[in-house]
């Protein structure tokens, strides 16, 4: 089982079951990741978990072409708000998207 942290307002998108999509940098540990696995999200704040599984994995050169391709509300945006690629620059450097790409991991809740 993976274990991948998340902010209190995503962990509770997760667990009200509106945010059924995580976008990560595809790095070394997401690179083994496959569909059927096991993920376990921790809140930051709280440490509370939620178990789900993988049902697919999109790759993807930039977090600018995963926007183009995933639904916005899947990831956790609201209908009114605009999904933006330079989001994602508070956690991932250009530099290293461009070393490993990135990748939508799609899942349900066990």
């Amino acid at each position: 089982m993976y274990r991948m942290h998340l902010d209190k307002e995503h962990f509770e998108n997760v667990k009200a079951g509106n945010k059924t999509v995580e976008i990560r940098l595809n790095d070394k540990k997401r690179r083994e990741f496959k569909v059927g696995d096991k993920i376990e999200f921790e809140n930051r704040s709280d440490k509370s978990k939620i178990d789900a599984t993988i049902t697919e994995l999109n790759i993807y050169t930039s977090f600018e072409e995963l926007y183009k391709h995933e639904d916005k509300i899947s990831m956790g945006y609201k209908e009114d708000e605009v999904a933006c690629p330079d989001d994602m620059s508070v956690y991932y450097s250009e530099e290293d998207q461009i070393k490993n790409g990135v990748v939508a991991i799609h899942f349900t809740l066990n």
